[in-house]
């Protein structure tokens, strides 16, 4: 079998007892007419076209008009792996997209695409407030369906109308559902950032102090490397991330680094340009040495450094992720919240996204609105809005004077 590359294209080729000209696509024959004739060419023309408008797969025949919901799904699934990608991996879009997707599958499987209407629709939506999914994560895994029915039409897998007739089923409203409310993401309160910090890995912690400084984005402190850094203005740094969460829609992301966040960034910047500076690897390393100097075994028994020849089942990769990262503080909370005094209230989880609502927070009390749109890199105000917690106390003492 000839290996396919993205050059190939299937043959214009001659059947000679037929004297016909054929292409054969997916195992599929497609007679064009008489060898080397005009019209022939034109045929093959029009259907590699096709194929190639296709994503390189033929396109529906008119007896798809049956084609069934995990026929669909498959399809769409497929489609998906290859166009969430940033960097060479799926994004998290794909798992989100599976979970939407596993519900129509259960419930709708065997139908027919083109009988897939607004109430079926409906009736997958309530089996997710059933299950015991937020409202606002429901609308959104609603919009994924949909848009699954919208790609089915560009590529002639479903009829228009199946799509026009689904967009028309409205959201699901605050107050006027049975599906629950998701909490409101707030910021790190102080003390506990404080009382987490002493159990985090040193790497781990300079993490987290960088990004409450910045403000920047988990998964932007997890990528950062030195040749990422400008330096050159002195006083204040910029920090171009090499992919960000906007990136596809042609926005630069510039993060504005401070003195005392150079101060922890600054002993990571010794390293080549293109490494991370904040590396699982090193935290590791620095752990196991820690771990060896406080050792009271004789070095007689037990293990030595070096000669333990057991595979970790995960060892510890270039980079954080936005997971890895996320479970290294969830385990120095858990560690916090044990060796508080008896009476004391125990801090409650947080994530490293609240660290960039406790800067909105910060910043916007400070400098206003504006000043707080321009570090996070927003591109509206209103998006603001959502990072940054009002200050309560303002609107207080406002009214303390005038109400």
């Amino acid at each position: 079998m000839p290996r396919v590359t993205s050059n190939y294209l299937p043959k214009y080729r001659f059947h000679k007892p037929s004297g016909q000209a054929r292409v054969t696509i997916e195992g599929r024959d497609f007679w064009l007419g008489p060898w080397k004739s005009k019209a022939s060419m034109l045929e093959y023309d029009r259907i590699i076209t096709e194929w190639l408008a296709n994503g390189r797969r033929l396109p529906a025949k008119q007896s798809d008009a049956g084609l069934t919901l995990v026929e669909l799904i498959a399809a769409y699934l497929k489609h998906a792996r290859a166009y969430y990608r940033k960097d060479g991996k799926e994004t998290s879009e794909v798992v989100s997209l599976v979970r939407s997707l596993r519900i129509v599958k259960e419930l709708y499987g065997k139908t027919a695409v083109a009988e897939f209407g607004p109430l079926k629709l409906k009736a997958v939506r309530q089996k997710m407030i059933d299950i015991g999914w937020c409202r606002n994560q429901i609308n959104k895994h609603t919009q994924r369906i949909v848009r699954m029915f919208r790609w089915a039409s560009e590529q002639e897998l479903a009829p228009g109308t199946v799509v026009v007739n689904l967009q028309n089923v409205a959201g699901l409203r605050k107050g006027r559902t049975e599906a629950k409310e998701s909490k409101p993401v707030l910021p790190v309160p102080d003390g506990d950032l404080q009382a987490t910090l002493p159990h985090l890995p040193q790497v781990v912690a300079d993490m987290v102090r960088f990004q409450r400084l910045t403000g920047c984005r988990p998964g932007e402190v997890c990528q950062l490397r030195p040749g990422d850094v400008d330096r050159s203005a002195g006083d204040v740094w910029t920090y171009r991330p090499g992919s960000h969460k906007t990136e596809h829609y042609d926005k630069d992301r510039v993060i504005f680094v401070g003195p005392m966040a150079q101060n922890v960034l600054r002993p990571y910047l010794l390293r080549p340009a293109d490494a991370y500076c904040f590396s699982p690897r090193e935290s590791e390393a620095k752990r196991r040495r820690l771990a060896h100097e406080a050792r009271t075994t004789p070095m007689s028994c037990g293990n030595r450094p070096g000669n333990h020849k057991a595979k970790p089942k995960h060892p510890a990769g270039k980079c954080y992720t936005r997971e890895t990262y996320w479970q290294a503080i969830a385990r120095a909370v858990a560690k916090a919240n044990k060796v508080r005094k008896p009476g004391e209230p125990a801090i409650e989880r947080w994530a490293p996204n609240q660290l960039r609502h406790s800067a909105a927070t910060e910043i916007r009390k400070r400098y206003g609105l504006e000043g707080a749109q321009v570090c996070l890199g927003h591109s509206a105000a209103n998006v603001t809005q959502i990072y940054a917690e009002r200050d309560m106390q303002k609107a207080a003492e406002i009214m303390r004077e005038i109400g």
